[in-house]
């Protein structure tokens, strides 16, 4: 496993058509069907809910349950306002960046389909130097080029549409992956990979695997929170994306040191059940997959936090992707760093007994 490549033209395929797909936080069917479509061949059922968070699983009558997951959403926008002079003004959805949204474009979801707008923004000849504001949420705004508020209702548009930036997957130095949504949309690839290579491989698992896809993580974990009480997993290991922390203007004393190329990051959290860290720490040695270590303070800020307090105590883990500009729309990961982390969730899971309980007083 260590040297062959992992990604084949049909998966990579398969990514760049789930990442460029809108799927923000609570809109998040239509990319769920694509993934499931695409897992299809590997999984023996599926279970969905009714916030759409899918799960596919191998071995469904088996008592013990492992979970993979990752989530599916993107952060995105709300219509919170027009004006008499149809101009858009807007709300989160999710932890969107006010500082990027000037002059870019977006996709406004209507029941007609996308109408475009911009967020505008006042050239600089017309902003006083020193004084001049930066983009904030109550001053960014979006034109669709309506003269008035009659005219944006007749587009369709009202308030309570939610917006999404149209930036698509393109490929930087044949090596770097860069698009919107890639948190986390690359979490659901990956499981969806790990997934592939079991089935490929014929690789016979000694319990119930659970490939889960859940939504609504950007406002909360919420996804997590209710598909956990679904499955009532034994074990869950999680993956999302976390910061490289080496392009400028971040403080590593802070945020610590980690960075893209350098492999998958393993957390060091409450949340995290250490005997399982270590179990995914011991894989990655033996087997020779580049890893990289993180500490989180009092939560993960990931759904390892949702799998981990319910049902009475979940053993959960986190498996981290490595990705700079976090929340824009050129967020940025290393082919490499993703191929290793598939191969460390698949390697884990081998390493699996059924029935382990990971308690500290066994």
């Amino acid at each position: 496993m260590a040297s062959k490549k992992i990604l084949t033209k049909k998966s990579l395929d398969f990514f760049e058509k789930y990442l460029n797909n809108a799927a923000p936080t609570g809109y998040e069917w239509e990319g769920q069907k694509l993934w499931m479509d695409y897992l299809k061949p590997y999984v023996d059922t599926f279970i969905t809910d009714t916030y759409g968070s899918a799960v596919g699983v191998i071995n469904p009558d088996a008592k013990y349950k492992v979970v993979i997951e990752g989530h599916s959403d993107e952060i995105s926008w709300y219509v919170n306002y027009i004006t008499d002079n149809g101009l858009l003004y807007v709300i989160r959805n999710g932890g969107s960046d006010h500082q990027i949204a000037p002059s870019k474009w977006v996709n406004i979801h209507t029941k007609k389909g996308f109408v475009k707008g911009v967020f505008g923004w006042p050239a600089i000849h017309t902003r006083k130097g020193a004084s001049e504001k930066p983009p904030k949420l109550d001053n960014i705004f979006v034109d669709i080029g309506a003269k008035d508020k009659e005219e944006v209702e007749k587009m369709g548009v009202h308030v309570g549409c939610v917006i999404t930036y149209p930036d698509e997957f393109q490929i930087l130095n044949k090596n770097k992956f860069v698009c919107r949504a890639i948190d986390n949309r690359a979490g659901g690839f990956m499981i969806a990979e790990v997934a592939r290579l079991l089935h490929e491989n014929k690789k016979k698992l000694p319990f119930g695997l659970y490939i889960t896809n859940a939504v609504q993580e950007e406002i909360g974990l919420r996804g997590a929170e209710m598909i956990t009480q679904t499955i009532k997993p034994d074990v869950a290991i999680v993956t999302d994306v976390c910061h490289d922390t080496t392009t400028p203007m971040i403080e590593k004393k802070t945020q610590g040191h980690t960075e893209i190329g350098a492999g998958p990051v393993i957390s060091y959290a409450p949340a995290v059940q250490n005997k399982l860290r270590e179990r995914i720490i011991e894989t990655a040695e033996a087997k020779k997959i580049p890893f990289q270590r993180m500490a989180a303070s009092r939560s993960t800020g990931t759904d390892t936090d949702a799998f981990a307090y319910s049902n009475g105590g979940v053993a959960s883990a986190l498996i981290s992707l490595p990705l700079r500009y976090m929340h824009t729309t050129v967020e940025t990961v290393h082919r490499d760093d993703v191929e290793n982390v598939i191969r460390l969730i698949y390697e884990t899971l081998l390493n699996i007994k059924d029935g382990e309980t990971f308690s500290y007083f066994d």
